[in-house]
């Protein structure tokens, strides 16, 4: 009878396990996906069903840290059903927006103004319109709350996709027209991996941000109504606004506790695979590992369902694509029907439009003289902290990213670190650094300013990472044999390399920092209000009183503030970026 070969594989770590046959280990490899697989099926299940339940307007959180894996739970969900959405709306919005003209011309300033208005702005009317599509259903709410946090994740991730897009090479694009490509393949062979490592950064962003907003979005009051969902957002609420400390300190390690595993099963094996899609002649020494892709690339189930269902699918779909392709260059001409469905579309969004525009007049007219002076006042105090956060924040984000995007074995330890603090809602901690703050005679003045940097700087970092991990290995060793200096390497180099990735963090950054002023600026600490000078001020105050006229106003004044710095400062740097620093090979 033979007997089983032991032969090396990668598996993670040593000891008993590393003794077991290849077959074996294999086969427990099998089980356990398919378990885990199993579970999060079930999990699925049993949150749609509590999902479609009937609607509860008093729900009660409980502070017990009993509670706390059911509250963890439920918030995984969202944010996951918020992500998927914001990838699917990249995918599409950046594509579209990259590469026709017309649209870009009003699909980037659109993104402008919306990664500028704040969550709490989208909260009444996002909030509203899925409590009245579902009345009676969980669902509506459940709805209303995950939408708040796509609109928390998804604009990063959309500016670094159109970013990445209109960087593309020119050889690459010349490759593709001269093997006629189609759509799909070049979509998939060029425009997907060319933007994969910082798409993947800014996922983690993204994912980062859902956890900071979860606050606001699973417990939040409109006017007279009380929303409340069961989530850790609603749990550190309910012990920040009770100054109960050693709930907050449950909540976080929770949090913490999420964050890690999800480092680990998610993002370290994603990091480690798009490594492949970097563009470079010299492959690096010293990559980036993950034990749970080295798990999942030995079963030989996952192997077998690759080869016999993905890979016919994707060869399917090319072929598919393709004749398409070969169809509309034999018939070359528009029909008339899509002539007529894109005129009808246009007159109706129009239409719109002009109805949006009257009705917001007429809101508009209703404030006074004083309510618009506090606005203008607001928009210029806010303007200059988010200027002194970015400021701030890009002194030490870039140096410490880009010491990290070239070390991958500093990288394993500083990125879940970084995940850490940037998923770390700062409102929950921000009861402490205001009481000191108050103590030492600072107040919410200085005090915002902080929370705007928690809240910013991590959109430079993750970027100024991506940067400098796309930055091939042969321009790094050359750098090394020509023995640059430092300042050499910089110039030359590294600041070249990052350029594109680090404009897109501070865009993103400085959306981020109008957005998180809503909270910077207005916080409630045990039944009291803190507020400051602010457009987030007016914001929260507006939301909580129900007055939709002043929030309308302020709302709009952000958006026009953010839009006009856009179009005069990062769209000039973003055609330089495009321009100069693409990488040709």
């Amino acid at each position: 009878m033979p007997r089983a070969v032991r032969r090396p594989v990668r598996i993670p770590g040593k000891g008993p396990w590393s003794l077991l046959p290849e077959q074996t280990w294999s086969l427990f490899t099998d089980f356990f996906i398919f378990g885990l697989g199993l579970s999060f099926f079930y999990f699925i299940v049993v949150l749609a069903r509590s999902w479609f339940g009937p609607f509860n307007p008093q729900v009660e959180i409980s502070r017990s840290p009993y509670m706390l894996p059911v509250y963890a739970a439920y918030s995984v969900m969202r944010i996951a059903v918020a992500y998927v959405l914001s990838l699917a709306f990249t995918l599409v919005y950046g594509y579209v927006a990259a590469y026709n003209e017309r649209a870009e011309r009003i699909m980037v300033p659109l993104l402008d103004i919306l990664q500028s208005i704040p969550v709490l702005s989208f909260l009444p009317g996002v909030m509203l319109a899925m409590v009245a599509l579902f009345p009676h259903h969980q669902l509506g709410v459940e709805m209303g709350a995950i939408l708040l946090i796509f609109t928390g994740q998804v604009w990063n991730m959309a500016f670094s996709f159109y970013s990445s897009l209109k960087s593309i090479p020119r050889d690459m694009r010349e490759a593709a027209k001269i093997y006629q490509f189609n759509w799909y393949q070049r979509f998939i062979n060029i425009e997907l991996p060319y933007s994969a490592i910082g798409l993947v950064w800014n996922s983690m962003m993204s994912v980062a941000g859902g956890w900071f907003f979860l606050m606001a979005c699973e417990m939040f009051v409109l006017g007279d109504k009380d929303f409340r969902l069961p989530g850790l957002g609603s749990y550190l609420q309910t012990a920040a606004s009770s100054g109960d400390t050693r709930s907050i300190l449950w909540g976080v390690a929770t949090m913490v506790l999420v964050i890690v595993l999800m480092d680990q099963i998610i993002w370290r094996p994603v990091i480690a695979w798009a490594e492949k899609f970097k563009l470079e002649q010299v492959e690096s020494a010293d990559a980036p590992q993950s034990w749970f892709l080295d798990l999942i690339e030995s079963s030989r189930g996952l192997v077998a369902l690759r080869r016999r269902v993905f890979h016919p699918l994707r060869e399917w779909l090319v072929m598919r694509f393709a004749h398409q392709h070969h169809s509309a260059e034999r018939d070359s001409a528009t029909p008339s029907w899509k002539v007529w469905t894109g005129r009808i579309v246009t007159a109706v969004a129009v239409c719109a439009v002009i109805y949006a525009v009257i009705r917001a007049g007429g809101m508009l007219a209703q404030l006074d003289r004083h309510e618009y002076q506090e606005i203008v006042q607001g928009a210029v105090a806010t303007f200059l902290r988010v200027v002194i956060a970015l400021v701030v924040g890009s002194l030490w984000t870039i140096p410490v990213g880009v010491a990290i995007g070239f070390n991958p074995r500093l990288a394993r330890i500083a990125q879940p670190l970084a995940q850490i603090a940037a998923s770390v809602p700062a409102t929950a901690l921000f009861p402490i650094v205001l009481l000191l703050l108050i103590k030492i005679g600072g107040g919410l003045g200085i005090g915002s300013i902080v929370l705007l940097l928690l809240g910013t700087q991590w959109y430079i970092l993750f970027n100024v990472i991506a940067g400098a991990m796309a930055i091939p290995t042969d321009l790094k060793e050359a750098s090394a044999l020509f023995r640059f200096n430092s300042a050499q390497r910089w110039r030359t180099v590294i600041l070249p390399g990052i350029f594109p990735y680090l404009i897109t963090g501070l865009v993103t950054a400085s959306g981020g920092a109008w957005n998180a002023s809503i909270i910077a600026e207005y916080f409630r600490l045990k039944e009291r209000t803190y507020t400051t000078i602010g457009l987030g001020a007016t914001i929260s105050g507006a939301t909580d009183a129900g007055n939709f006229d002043l929030l309308l106003a302020s709302t709009i004044a952000m958006a026009i503030v953010v839009v006009t710095i856009n179009r005069l400062v990062w769209r000039r740097l973003y055609r330089l970026a495009a321009e100069r620093y693409t990488l040709e090979t």
